[in-house]
């Protein structure tokens, strides 16, 4: 019975021992799990402050592509720096994989037009770049009328080959039309209103037997450009001209004009010309083709007097010529009364209406002391009284 109740007691002291051993043998068998999971919980730590670290790095270089107030320049290699190079959880060195950079700005298109024009250019960029800014062609002056031809029709043309030994004539007459027909430059040619340098270009042109053909182009007879002259010339009838217009002078010259011709009218449609003669700068007017040129004499001129009174025989209104002088005058108007004194009292009128006189001593004059003056239409003169 003893035996049996001391085995009771160690089967209950072993009861109560089983519990803590197999307690004591999960937590062995346990412990390379917690381990791992200490370990996986410390990865997933790092894992998630290496996140966090990319994100704020992500949300700083957001704040950097912002459209607002440019970063510094330090500031900016800093933001770059953070960006493109992350570092590891163990913050050993940069991280493998790189992080994208996001911006809230949008995207900008750049568009290239091949051989699109040039945009229009500033002051400010022409002075940095002159090269951009194309000049303007110069205008050619024309030739003037007098030193310029232009072939018509009836003008016989000397047409000379240079390079060619030919035995045929050179002359060549603008037919009707204004037609031009040399055998080598092929069809005919229209040179009418073309000077000779310009149908020698033509006919250069036309010629294609002669490798780099030399021609010479020369008027040898004018007939297309011609005026008419009438009236007292000695040489009247149509004149030819050399250019596309000359000097009246020219065409006088020719003409001939006989003495008692003192003027010329030209005829150029409705609206005559005069010409006074005697004038020379009027006779370089230029005379065109077509026109008619009639020479005549000067047209009379209307009567001019002068008037004298005082004391003089015969006063009154006088006939006034060129070249009438002081004492001539008196001497026309019968002389001086005998009361009469020395002093001659001349009146002129002046541009502005206004009598200017002027006073002569006659004895001065009669003595040769004093020049006798010469009068002008519209004179008056005055004799004085002599003293008592």
């Amino acid at each position: 019975m003893k035996k049996f109740l001391q085995a009771i007691a160690i089967a209950l002291a072993l009861g109560a021992q089983l519990p803590a051993m197999q307690a004591q043998n999960n937590d062995a068998h346990a412990s390379p799990p917690a381990a791992a999971a200490a370990e996986n919980g410390n990865s997933a730590t790092a894992s998630e402050g290496t996140a966090t670290g990319n994100k704020a790095a992500t949300e700083k270089t957001d704040e950097a592509t912002k459209p607002t107030a440019p970063p510094s320049a330090s500031g900016a290699a800093a933001t770059a720096a953070a960006t493109l190079t992350p570092t590891t959880s163990d913050g050993n060195g940069p991280a493998a994989a790189t992080t994208t950079t996001t911006t809230d700005a949008p995207a900008k298109t750049v568009v290239t037009v091949p051989g699109a024009p040039p945009a229009a250019t500033t002051p400010a960029a022409a002075a940095q770049n002159p090269a951009t800014v194309a000049s303007a062609p110069a205008t050619a002056t024309p030739p003037a009328p007098t030193d310029t031809y232009r072939v018509g029709v009836g003008d016989v043309l000397d047409i000379r080959l240079l390079n060619a030994n030919t035995s045929g004539s050179t002359l060549f007459t603008v037919m009707e039309g204004g037609l031009l027909e040399y055998p080598l430059a092929g069809d005919p040619l229209a040179v009418a209103g073309l000077t000779t340098d310009e149908i020698a270009g033509r006919i250069t042109t036309g010629i294609k037997i002669y490798d780099k053909p030399q021609v010479v182009v020369a008027v040898r007879q004018y007939a297309s450009h011609s005026v008419m002259v009438a009236g007292l010339v000695e040489q009247p009838g149509a004149k030819a001209l050399r250019r596309e217009a000359v000097p009246l002078y020219v065409l006088l010259a020719e003409a001939q004009p006989r003495p008692e011709a003192a003027r010329a009218t030209i005829m150029r449609g409705a609206s005559p010309i005069t010409i006074d003669l005697g004038d020379s700068t009027a006779t370089a007017t230029l005379v065109y083709p077509g026109d008619v040129i009639t020479l005549s004499v000067a047209p009379p001129k209307p009567p001019q007097y002068y008037f004298i009174g005082g004391q003089i025989n015969s006063p009154g209104q006088k006939d006034f010529h060129a070249g009438l002088t002081l004492t001539q005058a008196i001497l026309a108007s019968g002389g001086p009364s005998r009361f009469a004194g020395n002093k001659v009292k001349v009146s002129r009128q002046g541009a502005d209406g206004r009598l200017v006189t002027t006073e002569y001593n006659l004895k001065q004059i009669e003595n040769g002391k004093v020049p006798d003056p010469l009068l002008q239409p519209g004179d008056r003169l005055e004799i004085t009284r002599g003293g008592w």
